[in-house]
């Protein structure tokens, strides 16, 4: 409990600060093919050997991310489109994987996650994480903000937008790929969504948007694994749970706050 609390200090407050722009960039759709490409990630490190399936997760979902990216902004289809044929196509291909010689019962764990299974070495992996994320947001936050509000005001203003984008993706694709064995593939997206989307119903400025964001985020964490703890449930999804009571409430409360 002591690592998992360590890890929800650790874990949430990125997803909240990265959640709030996947939904001013309507890219829900986005961060949910990072979490279907992992079945992949998964399946690739595992028949290559690497030694660990994090590894092969952690390369082919930064991999999946850039090309999603440069394939969304040079094809004439809808990036709906294209990010729906590269999720569709990273799900199947995971599965035909996973299952081949009935080995999938071996990694159904990653589908619901256990965060009470992290250990101190993966507290420092998730620590590097949490810097490099605050670092690299710190130097985008600007571009990106600008890239969410127009892409031409963007271009227009010497901005190179598709680093930008890529930049950003990556950062996704490491926080997946990191904290996808204990949240889980079934529930990861939620947590890229959901504080967003109720600090959303409740803020009218930039700086409370992204402040409120990481507030649910970290709030839904803490209480969402105590009461994992005490209902003996998956932690991640317990969490899941609590933020989407947040959103719930903050839709009730729109109204106040949204005039």
């Amino acid at each position: 409990m002591r690592n998992a609390l360590a890890a929800v200090l650790l874990v949430t407050p990125l997803f909240g600060l990265l959640s709030t722009m996947v939904v001013s960039n309507r890219m829900a759709f986005f961060s949910d093919s990072l979490g279907h490409g992992a079945f992949t990630g998964i399946a690739l490190g595992a028949l290559i050997g690497v030694g660990s399936e994090i590894v092969g997760l952690l390369g082919f979902s930064v991999i999946f991310a850039l090309l999603i990216t440069a394939i969304k902004n040079k094809s004439h289809a809808g990036a709906d489109t294209v990010i729906g044929v590269f999720s569709s196509t990273a799900i199947a291909l995971g599965l035909m994987l996973m299952s081949a010689g009935g080995q999938f019962n071996k990694f159904s764990r990653f589908l619901i996650g256990d965060l009470l299974s992290i250990t101190r070495a993966d507290l420092i992996s998730l620590a590097a994480v949490f810097v490099v994320v605050a670092v690299s947001w710190a130097l985008l936050f600007n571009r990106l903000l600008i890239l969410s509000v127009n892409q031409t005001l963007a271009r227009s203003r010497g901005i190179r937008t598709q680093f930008v984008e890529s930049a950003f993706a990556v950062l996704l694709a490491v926080v997946v790929a990191i904290s996808i064995q204990w949240v889980g593939i079934l529930i990861i997206n939620a947590l890229l969504v959901l504080p967003a989307a109720a600090a959303r119903n409740v803020t009218n400025s930039v700086k409370s948007y992204h402040a409120v964001s990481v507030l649910i985020a970290l709030t839904s964490g803490l209480i969402g694994l105590l009461a994992a703890y005490e209902l003996n449930s998956a932690a991640g999804a317990t969490i899941v749970v609590c933020a989407a009571v947040v959103y719930f409430v903050t839709l009730i409360l729109k109204p106040r706050f949204i005039k």
